[in-house]
C-alpha cells in the first residue's frame, strides 16, 4: 500500500470511530452545468477503495445537462458504449453530513490525478491549468465570495416566495443591507456557516445584502486553487441542505427578481512566485496592468462559463454593481475586474462578473487563463474606470452567439484544452436550445 492509500485508509478509520453511526458516503463530483453526481457508499467499501480497490463512474456523468438528460456531444454519450471512468478520492474532503435525517458522510471525488483524467471534467481542468502556472512559477491565492437567496420552502404557482422573517412571521420583501436581518435570520445563517466549517470550509463575513432575504459568505484565502474551488461547490450544497431543514429555500439562481439584484460569484486572485513575492506588485504594479488587460481581452470569450444559463444572462443587465461591459477600476463595484485597495503583499483583482450558480472550477479556470496571457503578451489594458465611465469592451449577451465566441478562440482553446472547449460549447448549445422549448403564458398572451 503506497503513502496515498495509507493516508486515505487512516481518515476513513478515523471518520468511522469519529462518528460510528454513519453507515454510507456519498462520493461526489461536479458536473458540467455544476450539479452533483456520484454513488452512495456503504462505509466498509469506502475503506476498500481507499486501500485502492477500483473506483469507476460513467463518463458521460460529467456531461449531463441542467435537468439531467443527456446531449449527443461528437461520439460521446450515445457513441462511445458509455463506458467507464477511474475516479479517485480526494484526500482530506471525507466529512459529515449533517442536515439529512440519518447520519450519512460525503467525500469529493476526481478524475485528477487518475490513469486516464477526463479531460472535460471541471475539476481536471482548472488542475491542469494551475499545473501549468506551477511550472512558470506562477503561484495563485483565492478566495471566493458567493451570495443567495432564502426564499420560502414552497413556491406558489411555480414561483419562489419571500422568506419568512422568523421574528414577525411577515415576509422579508424589503430590500436592505440592515445588520438586523443578520440577527432574525441568525438561526439558520449560523447553522450555515458552523456546517460549512464542518466540511472543512474557512467561512468568514456574512453580509446581508440589497435584495430582501439575499446574503453573501465570505471565504477565506488559499494557496490551492482546486480546493478553493471544492470550498464554493461543497458551499452550495450544504446551504441547501440547511435550508431545508429551516423551512426555507436556498438558491444561488443569478437573477430570481427581474427588480432586485442578482447573486453574484466574486472571486480574488493574487499571483505569488516560488518566494512568495506578489507578481502583481512588482515594477510599479505594470504586472498587474498587463493581468488585467488579458483577462478583459478574453473575457468576451468565457460569457458561457460567467453567465452559463438563460437566468445568469438577465443578471448582466444594468443593475447596481453589476458590469454590462468588460471593465476594470481600483476600488470601483461597477467594473468586471475590481482592483481592491490593498498593500502591496496582498495586492489583488477581484473578479466580480460570473453568476453565483456559475461552476467554481471552471470560473477560476477561465480567470486565470486571462492572467496568465496577459502577463505574457504584456499588453497594457484600456483605461479604469476611474478615468473614463463609458470605457469597457463589450460582451455577448446572447448564448448562442457566447458560444460561439467561446468555441472559435483560439486562446481559450489552449489554454482550458480544445477537447473541454468543444464538449463544453456544445453541451451549453444544446441546453439552451432545450430551454427554449417551451411556450409559456406570455407567449400565448402576446401571439395567439
Amino acid at each position: 500500500m503506497d503513502a496515498v492509500c495509507s493516508d486515505l485508509v487512516a481518515e476513513v478509520r478515523a471518520f468511522r470511530q469519529r462518528f460510528p453511526d454513519v453507515r454510507y458516503v456519498d462520493l461526489i463530483s461536479l458536473d458540467i452545468p455544476g450539479h452533483f453526481y456520484g454513488k452512495r457508499y456503504p462505509i466498509e467499501m469506502l475503506e476498500k477503495v481507499a486501500a485502492g480497490s477500483a473506483l469507476k463512474l460513467p463518463q458521460n456523468c460529467v456531461l449531463l445537462g441542467t435537468q439531467g438528460g443527456l446531449f449527443k456531444i461528437g461520439d460521446y454519450c450515445f457513441n462511445d458504449g458509455d463506458p467507464d471512468a477511474p475516479r479517485r478520492l480526494v484526500p482530506g474532503t471525507l466529512k459529515i453530513v449533517d442536515w439529512e435525517k440519518q447520519p450519512l458522510g460525503q467525500m469529493l471525488i476526481t478524475s485528477s490525478g487518475t490513469e486516464k483524467p477526463i479531460v472535460f471534467e471541471p475539476r481536471e481542468v482548472l488542475a491542469q491549468v494551475l499545473e501549468r502556472l506551477a511550472g512558470k512559477g506562477i503561484f495563485p491565492v483565492v478566495a471566493f465570495e458567493l451570495e443567495f437567496y432564502l426564499f420560502d420552502r414552497q413556491l406558489r404557482d411555480g414561483l419562489p416566495q419571500f422568506a419568512r422573517d422568523p421574528l414577525t412571521d411577515d415576509a422579508d420583501d424589503q430590500p436592505n443591507m440592515h445588520i438586523e436581518r443578520l440577527s432574525r435570520f441568525a438561526p439558520v445563517l449560523d447553522e450555515m456557516v458552523e456546517t460549512a466549517r464542518a466540511q472543512g470550509i474557512d467561512t468568514t463575513v456574512i453580509t446581508a445584502e440589497l435584495g430582501p432575504g439575499q446574503f453573501e459568505i465570505n471565504f477565506g484565502h488559499l494557496d490551492d486553487g482546486l480546493r478553493a474551488a471544492d470550498w464554493a461547490a461543497l458551499f452550495c450544497r450544504s446551504t441547501r441542505g440547511v435550508a431545508l431543514k429551516h423551512n426555507y429555500r436556498a438558491s444561488f439562481m443569478a437573477k430570481p427578481y427581474l427588480q432586485h439584484p442578482g447573486s453574484g460569484m466574486h472571486v480574488h486572485v493574487s499571483l505569488y512566485d516560488e518566494a512568495g513575492n506578489n507578481l502583481l506588485a512588482a515594477n510599479d504594479q505594470q504586472p498587474l496592468r498587463h493581468a488585467v488587460a488579458g483577462c478583459l481581452e478574453l473575457l468576451p470569450h468565457c460569457m458561457p462559463i460567467f453567465a452559463p444559463n438563460h437566468n445568469a444572462l438577465r443578471r448582466l443587465s444594468g443593475t447596481v454593481n453589476v458590469a454590462t461591459r468588460a471593465s476594470w477600476g481600483f476600488e470601483d463595484r461597477d467594473a468586471c475586474l475590481r482592483v481592491p485597495e490593498s498593500d502591496a503583499r496582498n495586492l489583488r483583482i477581484e473578479h466580480r462578473l460570473a453568476g453565483a450558480d456559475a461552476n467554481p472550477y471552471l470560473v477560476l479556470a477561465a480567470i486565470l487563463v486571462g492572467l496568465e496571457q496577459g502577463l505574457e503578451t504584456g499588453r497594457q489594458p484600456i483605461a479604469p474606470l476611474n478615468e473614463d465611465r463609458s470605457s469597457g469592451i463589450n460582451f455577448p449577451l446572447e448564448m448562442l452567439e457566447a458560444v460561439q465566441s467561446m468555441q472559435n478562440n483560439a486562446q481559450l482553446r489552449e489554454g482550458l484544452g480544445a477537447e473541454f472547449v468543444n464538449v463544453y460549447c456544445e453541451n451549453k448549445r444544446q441546453d439552451h436550445l432545450a430551454f427554449m422549448q417551451d411556450i409559456n403564458a406570455r407567449e400565448y398572451r402576446w401571439y395567439l
